[in-house]
């Protein structure tokens, strides 16, 4: 028999600020306290970086659109994907040394194993990166 996937965990946040801290604070807590060590501050940081991109450039207006959250574990890795219904698709940039934003998904290039972006299937794009993590503790 095969062995059932755990069900992925999900959120909706409004596309305002206050939605990155609530965000962050939801997936760490949604860690099995074992994996929080290992895996807390940089899934914090993932997730603090891309719900700050679907609001700033996904989201239309935070009371008309939700950021979408998923989070599940998977072939030895934690996955996110963080999505809104904006018609941007994110894309990897590379700002000049002055510039004060545009790293967000370099970050995210350097911290997940994995990373990419898919539309949705009605309007708007998905964000998904993998963390791994060990399964011995």
């Amino acid at each position: 028999m095969p062995e059932i996937p755990l069900v992925p965990i999900h959120w909706h946040f409004p596309a305002h600020p206050t939605s990155v801290r609530r965000a962050r604070h939801a997936v760490a807590e949604s860690l099995p306290h074992a994996l929080r060590p290992h895996l807390g501050d940089d899934l914090g940081l993932l997730t603090s970086e891309l719900v700050t991109n679907s609001i700033r450039h996904g989201a239309r207006r935070e009371d008309e659109d939700l950021i979408e959250l998923v989070l599940w574990p998977a072939d030895g890795h934690y996955w996110l994907a963080v999505s809104d219904q904006g018609p941007g698709n994110p894309t990897l940039v590379h700002p000049d040394p002055d510039s004060e934003s545009g790293r967000g998904l370099l970050l995210v290039d350097h911290l997940a194993t994995a990373w990419t972006v898919r539309p949705r299937p009605t309007r708007g794009a998905s964000v998904i990166a993998g963390l791994p993590f060990r399964q011995d503790g």
